[in-house]
């Protein structure tokens, strides 16, 4: 049946499933709708910490990001960034990803869009361009509110360095989205972690909590000083590399090695969802 749908006049497999309609179904399930929220709502949380706590204060003569969040509403971004890109904003990359796939099985849902037919590349690149998507958004959205929010509760001003100096508002801006778009890519590899555990089981839940708990333990390593040279290759090494373009001269090394080394095994996990989905006996 499959190959004489195929075979029908104006069929076009790179038609199929839509990447307008996947992101339509996904931007209507509620957990989208609740990762987002819970995203906008962040940055309201610590404006109201810091209301009721007061202004932050530098300890042992060391001002860090955390102490200067109040100087301006591109102080306070940064720092919603500081204190999100190590734990909280994995969550929506390894929802998105970890979900992308495994929830269709557990619906049994999916075998019915291969008998539609859609190619199972097609299927699977849609899936992925629509869950690097909203991730994608999930990064931008946080920093975004807390921008606009930073400045109603703080002002419009220059971005006050811990190290010392400034940048002007309009600067800050810029390197704040280096930020964004650096933190995205160090994302890649448990978004692709998370997209390749979705193609191999048909529990959402553990290909979002694999996905997580792997990012966890390469935190840990990267923390045992034991391995000296050996943590350069861990993703979460260079997390915080982006701390670099808030400086008075914005330094690349970091980040390039950072991006390097998440894009090569981004590459490969992506490469292993593929190639196991190819050959996968589709049951759900």
């Amino acid at each position: 049946m499959s190959a004489a749908l195929e075979s029908a006049p104006g069929y076009r497999a790179r038609h199929t499933l839509p990447l307008r309609v996947e992101a339509a179904r996904q931007l209507r399930r509620r957990r989208t709708l609740v990762m987002g929220a819970v995203l906008a709502v962040l940055p309201f949380v610590l404006i109201a910490a810091f209301a009721i706590g007061g202004d932050p204060e530098g300890r042992d003569a060391r001002v860090t990001l955390m102490d200067t969040a109040t100087a301006s509403g591109v102080n306070f971004a940064a720092t919603t960034l500081f204190v999100s890109a190590g734990f909280l904003l994995v969550v929506p990359v390894a929802l998105f990803c970890g979900d992308a796939v495994a929830s269709e099985a557990s619906w049994s849902s999916l075998r019915y869009l291969l008998a539609a037919p859609v190619p199972r590349a097609r299927l699977l690149l849609s899936k992925l361009v629509v869950a690097l998507g909203f991730s994608a958004a999930a990064m931008v959205l946080l920093p975004l509110v807390a921008l606009v929010a930073g400045t109603a509760a703080y002002g419009w001003g220059p971005l006050r360095i811990p190290t010392g100096g400034s940048l002007d508002a309009g600067t800050a801006v810029g390197r704040l989205a280096i930020v964004v778009a650096f933190v995205f890519v160090g994302q890649l590899v448990t978004a692709a972690l998370a997209f390749w555990l979705s193609t191999v089981t048909d529990a959402p839940l553990g290909a979002v909590g694999g996905a997580m708990g792997l990012t966890i333990v390469g935190n840990v390593l990267d923390a045992v000083t034991a391995l000296g040279g050996w943590r350069q290759l861990l993703p979460a090494h260079w997390q915080y590399a982006w701390a670099d373009a808030l400086q008075p001269h914005l330094e690349w090394g970091g980040m390039v090695k950072g991006t390097v080394v998440s894009v090569s095994y981004a590459v490969v996990l992506f490469a292993c969802a593929f190639r196991h989905f190819r050959r996968k006996d589709i049951v759900s």
